[in-house]
């Protein structure tokens, strides 16, 4: 009966708009966000020190951006790792704890990071160049290690004893992994030889499930940020890897798939059937335009257990037809693009994504891309992609 009172009040929820003052009784609203901040640099070291003190003109945009849509829980995608969570304190302290053009400071008590799998070596010529080493050869391209990193700020609890990290999972040890072909040999999904595959990861950063602390309930955070489906030739490797990167969190919540899955603490299995998520990350797939393999982002939108949110925005809209190149031969509504990038190819696409699970219930769901008259719109190169924020009910049962 409790199980069925449960399911019921959600159905009943999702039928309505929640009121940002819904009784606190039933649950809790929060705005979960992704935004590809291009918080990277070229050298080890180059961010921790534009952050550790105010006044870095990019990193302020940022700020501003985070500050005016207000997130919950938000994950910052290529914010380069430096340990101790150190560049993300800097952020906190320097930048988010500090007003920017009249918007307000904004505290996240928690923040998350750890290593990823950029700029580490594999030994091995993973673009058959005849060279081994640089950022094409590393497990995830970086010129050092940690380059573009994952950066979790929440104002909930994280749960830092349960959170899972699935930075060594070998991309062989997927079913049915989707390995790139050599086309010069005869042999299928050869790109890489039996040695490369023993130790090449699936992850060109890292996936992570981040579980927080809401009221009484706990919400799997799980953010990633699968390699972009190009820089590469006809052997397609980044574009197979986009797909099963992305196909892994598919498989991690969807009950009865994820049990080849391991963490890198040795952990087997996915995530529970029961458990709440949010989904969200640059996953650098467009489900009708771009590079990626067709259907790749898909097997996320249309798992079992994925509510898919379509956030948007009229600015985005605006910069498809005044650019024009490559969005005018889209087949995708510009509506929902959330990356700006080059007009020639690959146009403006929707890349970025924050999707929750059933048991959930997501109310109001925006793209952060003011139209060219707003004053806002200065904020419009803070990076090449676009702020995207989930408004979600988190139900107490």
């Amino acid at each position: 009966m409790k199980r069925f009172l449960a399911v019921a009040a959600t159905a009943l929820l999702a039928t309505m708009a929640v009121p940002a003052s819904a009784d606190a009784f039933l649950g809790e609203n929060v705005r979960f966000a992704t935004f590809n901040a291009s918080l990277n640099r070229s050298a080890a070291g180059q961010l921790l020190a534009d952050l550790s003190k105010p006044g870095n003109a990019q990193a302020d945009e940022v700020a501003e951006v985070i500050q005016r849509n207000r997130p919950d829980v938000m994950l910052v995608n290529e914010f380069d790792y430096v340990p101790g969570n150190a560049a993300a304190d800097a952020f906190r302290r320097n930048y988010l704890r500090m007003p920017h053009n009249g918007a307000r400071p904004i505290d996240y008590p928690y923040a998350y990071t750890a290593p990823v799998n950029t700029g580490v070596p594999t030994g091995f010529d993973l673009d058959h160049d005849g060279q081994v080493g640089g950022g094409n050869d590393a497990h995830g391209f970086g010129v050092f290690e940690g380059q573009y990193g994952l950066l979790v700020l929440s104002k909930y609890p994280i749960d830092v004893s349960r959170i899972r990290t699935f930075q060594k999972f070998l991309w062989k040890d997927m079913p049915g992994a989707l390995l790139p072909d050599d086309p010069a040999t005869p042999a299928p999904r050869d790109w890489h030889s039996p040695q490369v595959l023993d130790v090449l990861r699936l992850s060109s950063k890292s996936h992570w499930d981040v579980p927080l602390r809401v009221g009484g309930t706990t919400v799997h955070f799980l953010v990633s940020h699968p390699t972009p489906p190009s820089f590469d030739g006809p052997e397609d490797r980044n574009g197979t890897r986009n797909n099963d990167e992305i196909r892994f969190f598919a498989d991690y919540v969807t009950p009865g798939k994820g049990g080849y899955i391991y963490d890198d603490k040795g952990r087997r299995g996915g995530l529970g059937a029961h458990e709440k998520f949010v989904v969200a990350g640059d996953n650098n797939s467009d489900p009708l335009d771009g590079d990626s393999v067709p259907g790749a982002i898909d097997r996320l939108l249309r798992a079992p257990r994925v509510i898919e949110t379509r956030p948007g925005s009229q600015g985005a809209v605006e910069a498809a037809r005044l650019q024009g190149g490559a969005n005018v031969n889209h087949k995708a509504n510009p509506f929902y693009d959330t990356g700006d990038f080059n007009d020639k190819a690959p146009g403006n696409l929707r890349v970025d994504y924050v999707l929750p699970s059933h048991g959930l219930v997501p109310w109001r769901a925006e793209v952060f891309w003011p139209l060219a008259a707003d004053p806002l719109a200065r904020l419009n190169d803070a990076s090449d992609h676009h702020l995207i924020r989930v408004d979600v009910f988190v139900p107490r049962w």
